[in-house]
């Protein structure tokens, strides 16, 4: 079901998705958003499965996971209120890289890929800008990460330091 409030749309103007876009365009992105309601434990996508939505989690906390060595399950990260996941792809056309699991009931607001081309084909600015959040927003998980490595390399060859 689509979706369109007043407090909804302040909040998702809050979040890094879609910050900076006049009213007009989110007006536009929200009337393409469907909610998504999830119980506790539920997984709302399986790493290998393919994808073709990302999220914005309304309320709720999720945690991202991820299969390592010999099946064990690792722990990406966690998600709250304003947060979003899934957006790799609608970048590139792959299936999904974890699992992302509901910790508590959760709402979510799914935008999928074809929703964001329509965008595209009726709104060019409000892409861009959404594109641009998508970016910015994977640059800072990229730093995270890189910081991440760095410090593990650290702990397993403290030699290194300068």
């Amino acid at each position: 079901m689509a979706v369109s409030s007043p407090d909804l749309k302040a909040f998702l103007l809050a979040t890094p998705f879609f910050g900076g876009l006049v009213d007009a365009s989110l007006d536009l992105l929200v009337s393409m958003l469907i909610e998504r309601r999830f119980d506790a434990g539920a997984t709302i996508v399986a790493e290998g499965e393919p994808g073709h939505s990302m999220f914005v989690v309304h309320t709720g906390q999720l945690v991202i996971r991820r299969r390592g060595e010999a099946g064990a399950t690792i722990h990406m990260s966690d998600l709250a209120p304003g947060d979003f996941f899934g957006e790799m792809t609608l970048i590139e056309i792959q299936n999904r890289s974890a699992t992302v699991v509901a910790n508590s009931p959760t709402v979510l607001y799914e935008l999928t890929a074809r929703a964001l081309y329509t965008c595209y084909k009726s709104d060019i600015h409000a892409y861009v800008m959404v594109m641009q959040n998508i970016n910015r927003e994977l640059c800072r998980r990229l730093r995270r990460s890189d910081q991440r490595i760095a410090e593990l390399s650290m702990q397993r060859h403290p030699d290194d330091r300068q």
